[in-house]
């Protein structure tokens, strides 16, 4: 079963005084890249984080993060009273007549006038946020399963396609090959030269053995059932897959050089067209 880089993933818990939010959300990559967002509180606990990350996900462009919304009535910011009311004293040793109110808006906005107390982890709630970072990272292996589901449909259908039109081409072969030697009897007629019919004919099969692409269709068909092989395997391997989509084309390529017949150039077209939209999609395969 092949899964998508692409997907979405997403949990959330309430807890006495914050609600947390875990959000994954990965994109298409050649490796890995992470990219962690968490509250300075937790920042101790990114390397491990990342090691589960990438130990679950594996490959693609993935975004991580970790939101609190406060819920309680309290905060743990507060106003620090004795630097207020020293800053209130001096501003009115500037202007002893200044109005009480003016001078603590000018002191609340002075350095210093909050401070925040530092919150320390605590374990409880820690370990009660690693069950919803691994919910969310279960969504999001769930998401790109699904999103791989519809990647094999449309790889079975590419596939079949490309198939088909390599059939049509062994149709058209013997047309192909008899239109080529009427060609060449034809500018050898208009030639008006006599020639020995045996040296003709051997050159004549020369001609038609650079001509012949029964081996490439040979190796196209064996390069279509190995990406089906592969796909239906045990473990994803989006790589691998990418790896056989350049030998297919490569096949494709020199059909399309050897053919010389325009119906069949074509058909080497349209198996062109299916080959990129495999190649788009298999970009995005884990």
């Amino acid at each position: 079963m092949i899964q998508s880089m692409t997907g979405f993933g997403k949990a959330s818990l309430q807890l006495p005084t914050k609600k947390i939010t875990v959000e994954v959300k990965s994109l298409n990559s050649k490796g890995l890249d992470l990219n962690v967002r968490m509250p300075s509180l937790y920042r101790e606990m990114e390397l491990g984080l990342r090691t589960q990350i990438s130990t679950k996900l594996e490959r693609g462009k993935i975004d991580f993060a970790i939101y609190i919304e406060n819920t309680a009535e309290q905060t743990s910011t507060k106003v620090n009273v004795p630097v207020v009311k020293y800053y209130i004293a001096q501003l009115k040793e500037v202007n002893p007549d200044a109005d009480e109110t003016e001078l603590m808006k000018m002191a609340v906005r002075m350095p210093d006038t909050l401070k925040t107390e530092r919150e320390e982890i605590d374990e409880d709630d820690w370990d009660q946020i690693q069950v919803i970072i691994d919910e969310a990272l279960q969504n999001i292996l769930n998401f790109r399963k699904d999103e791989g589901v519809s990647l094999e449909k449309e790889f079975n259908l590419r596939i079949g396609n490309i198939r088909q039109y390599m059939n049509d081409t062994l149709a058209l072969d013997p047309e192909r090959i008899q239109a080529i030697k009427d060609r060449l009897q034809t500018a050898i007629s208009e030639l008006q030269v006599n020639v020995d019919e045996n040296r003709f004919e051997q050159e004549l099969i020369y001609y038609l053995e650079k001509l012949d692409i029964t081996e490439e269709k040979v190796r196209l068909g064996n390069h279509l059932d190995y990406f089906l092989e592969t796909l239906n395997g045990n473990e994803a391997n989006g790589r691998k897959l990418g790896f056989i989509t350049q030998e297919m084309g490569r096949e494709i390529n020199t059909m399309g050089s050897k053919s010389n017949h325009a119906q069949m150039q074509k058909l080497v077209v349209m198996m062109k067209d299916e080959l990129e939209k495999i190649k788009e999609q298999v970009l995005n395969v884990l």
